[in-house]
């Protein structure tokens, strides 16, 4: 490891991947393969936040030396490495002021680490806290149907579908939607939301979340959040479609759009979510999805890029 070779290194692949958010979210292809852009919005996010924090503890440790990892296998334990990592020999030797600027960039460093953990922590206790809420609800006020089976029904006049993901899955819908709705249409609706709860689309949207509660004015943060929610929307449509028709669940999405369908409730996931033109369009003008050899590319560059900052700090 080489201290300011390698913050340099970093802060490029942190500035890299804010830039490369920001294409993203400009880009038109995620549209063809939802799957493999939300791979790389999540490489994207991991990347950009670790280097950030590699950056300043590398700043924090300029004058070199071998890695966190040759470091633990040398000491044996992880406190004694950290020490030694964080706490090179030579700080010593250093001004004061010299050496207060590294301790604050490491500092600053293992903040940005605790914070992003603890908002990602914070938004999954909100979800758990919102989704048990909803439960206790649901089994006072819902009730089955053989319209619906596998589901709840609210008796709620205005249109409403969404899944409650978790160990008990629930998906729900009001009354309004079943008088909404068409059977064929209602059919493709819940086979959207089995394939939420099935592929747990709410793990993949949680980090995003979080990242929009924690800096709720980036509008980088917002765009990914916006994005991600979308591609994880048309993941579901895709994988409805294994079972319906793409024209019962478009006809069921622009019911939604036109009745003035509710939101979903915190921690839910809701079929009517999203863009909803861009996705009905989506549904009946198809778009080829991208190539084998473009998709496999993609999932290369999201693992080097995930990589590139954590070979960067241990090695």
């Amino acid at each position: 490891m080489n201290g300011l070779a390698d913050a340099a290194l970093l802060a490029v692949v942190a500035v890299g991947s804010v830039f490369g958010a920001a294409a993203l979210v400009r880009a038109g292809w995620p549209r063809r393969s939802p799957a493999a852009a939300i791979l790389l919005w999540q490489a994207l996010g991991l990347a950009a936040g670790l280097a950030t924090v590699g950056a300043l503890i590398c700043l924090g440790t300029p004058g070199g030396g071998p890695g966190l990892g040759h470091i633990l296998l040398r000491t044996g334990t992880p406190a004694q490495a950290g020490a030694a990592f964080l706490l090179p020999a030579h700080i010593g030797s250093v001004p004061a002021l010299v050496a207060a600027f590294r301790l604050t960039c490491v500092a600053a460093g293992l903040t940005l680490f605790a914070s992003l953990c603890w908002v990602l922590v914070a938004a999954s206790a909100a979800a758990v806290q919102a989704r048990r809420r909803q439960r206790a609800l649901l089994s006072l006020l819902a009730h089955g149907d053989p319209k619906v089976p596998g589901a709840l029904v609210v008796d709620y006049p205005t249109a409403a579908a969404y899944c409650l993901p978790g160990l008990r899955s629930k998906i729900v819908v009001s009354v309004g939607t079943l008088e909404l709705l068409r059977p064929a249409e209602l059919a493709a609706v819940l086979a959207h939301e089995r394939a939420h709860l099935r592929e747990r689309h709410d793990l993949v949207l949680l980090p995003f979340t979080a990242l929009r509660r924690a800096f709720p004015r980036s509008a980088t943060c917002a765009g990914a959040h916006r994005a991600v929610a979308l591609l994880v929307e048309m993941l579901a449509d895709d994988r409805a479609l294994r079972a319906r028709p793409a024209r019962e669940l478009a006809s069921a999405l622009v019911r939604f759009g036109t009745a003035g369908a509710c939101a979903a409730p915190a921690g839910a996931l809701a079929v009517g979510e999203g863009e909803v033109a861009a996705r009905v369009v989506r549904l009946l003008q198809p778009v080829r999805p991208l190539p084998g050899p473009v998709v496999a590319g993609i999932c290369l560059a999201a693992a080097l890029l995930a990589a590139a900052p954590v070979t960067l700090l241990v090695l």
